[in-house]
């Protein structure tokens, strides 16, 4: 056995359906393609999603859903951790420290009544208050 002498298995492969080329063929005279009207032309393509001017599914279905790309960021409320009033600079590094964070939490918002008093404090852009 060699390269040269390779054949498919019996069966495995069929000729190509020629279409067109003849009464005796089964598929002459229209092709297969039945008589007239726009699907018989050449060049006919129908619309992706396209159910014969029945609303299509695509609009039957109601829009939902979307997704912002701007990152929320993560809310503390500074009345129950009262941890983070007591640090002197306000960093995101430090409220790690005194508060447990998901390594995926880039911003950190603080709320609460004294969350404005503590906006003299914050050193670092990733950190914010809800008081102007």
């Amino acid at each position: 056995m060699g390269l040269h002498n390779l054949q498919p298995a019996p069966g495995s492969t069929k000729n190509r359906k020629r279409v067109g080329r003849g009464a005796g063929s089964g598929t002459g005279k229209t092709a297969g393609r039945g008589n007239k009207g726009q699907k018989s032309r050449s060049g006919y393509s129908r619309k992706r999603g396209f159910e014969g001017g029945q609303m299509p599914l695509y609009k039957r279905l109601p829009k939902i859903g979307f997704t912002s790309r701007v990152e929320k960021p993560y809310v503390i409320n500074v009345e129950k951790i009262k941890a983070i009033a007591t640090l002197s600079e306000i960093t995101l590094a430090s409220i790690k420290s005194v508060h447990k964070l998901s390594k995926s939490v880039t911003r950190v918002k603080l709320i609460g009544a004294s969350a404005k008093d503590l906006a003299a404090k914050i050193k670092d852009e990733a950190v914010t208050t809800s008081g102007k």
